[in-house]
C-alpha cells in the first residue's frame, strides 16, 4: 500500500493503478457534488491533489495517503462548506466554519456572548445529534479571547476558533453499498445549521443585513 510505501519509486511502478483508482474516486466525488447541488447553491468542488507540500514539514513522504475534496456554499448569503475525505481507518465527512477569518470569529463570538440557547438548539436537534454528536472538541482557546468574561456561561462556545461537525466511518462503511446516500444524507440533515450561521454572518448584532440589495 502507499501507506508503506510512501515513496516515488514505488508510486511510479504502480501509477496504473492510481490513475485507475483515482478516476473513480473522482466519480463518486463528482455524483456527490451533483446531487447536493440540487438541494444547495454551490461554488464548485474541489478535489485536493494527492502530493504532499513538504517544504516546511519533517515528514519528507511525497504523497498523502487519503483522498479528500470540498464543497463551498455560493453567495454572500449561503456560508460554509463540506468536506468529505476517504482513507483506509480513518475516512470521515465534515460540516461547517473550519478557520473562519478575524472578523466572522468575532462576530460569531458576540452572537453566542449574547446567545447561546439557539445554536445549542439546533445541535440537539434528532437528526443532527444522531449524525454528528456536536461541534468537533478540538480548536478551542484554553484561555477567554480578548473582551470576552472569562466566567460566563457560554464560554465553551466563545472559545472555539472552529465551527466544524465531524462524522468518521468504519472501513465497512465507506464500501458499503449505501455509502454514496448516507454522505448525502449527513450533508442535507446540517442545513438548519448552515442556515443558522449564515444569518448570524450576514447580519450585525441588530439584526440588520450586511448585504446590499
Amino acid at each position: 500500500t502507499l501507506k508503506d510505501n510512501n515513496n516515488r519509486e514505488w508510486f511510479a511502478e504502480n501509477k496504473d493503478y492510481y490513475l485507475e483508482e483515482e478516476e473513480k474516486i473522482k466519480s463518486f466525488f463528482t455524483s456527490v457534488f451533483q446531487e447536493l447541488s440540487t438541494k444547495d447553491d454551490l461554488e464548485g468542488m474541489k478535489v485536493y491533489r494527492i502530493y504532499r507540500d513538504i517544504r516546511f514539514s519533517k515528514d519528507k513522504s511525497p504523497y498523502k495517503t487519503y483522498r479528500s475534496c470540498g464543497y463551498k456554499r455560493a453567495t454572500e448569503s449561503l456560508r460554509g462548506g463540506y468536506h468529505l475525505e476517504i482513507t483506509p481507518d480513518g475516512s470521515f465527512l465534515a460540516v461547517g466554519f473550519w478557520q473562519p477569518n478575524k472578523e466572522d470569529l468575532l462576530r460569531i463570538r458576540k452572537e453566542f456572548e449574547l446567545d447561546g440557547e439557539t445554536i445549542t438548539e439546533i445541535l440537539n436537534t434528532k437528526d443532527i445529534k444522531e449524525t454528528f454528536g456536536g461541534f468537533y472538541k478540538r480548536h478551542s482557546l484554553k484561555k477567554a479571547p480578548k473582551g470576552f468574561d472569562k466566567n460566563h456561561p457560554n464560554i465553551t462556545l466563545i472559545n472555539k476558533k472552529d465551527f466544524i461537525l465531524l462524522r468518521k466511518f468504519k472501513n465497512k462503511e465507506v464500501i458499503d453499498k449505501k455509502f454514496y446516500k448516507t454522505v448525502l444524507h449527513s450533508f442535507q440533515v446540517i442545513r438548519p445549521f448552515f442556515d443558522y450561521m449564515s444569518s448570524i454572518l450576514t447580519t450585525n448584532l441588530n439584526g440588520e443585513s450586511l448585504i446590499d440589495n
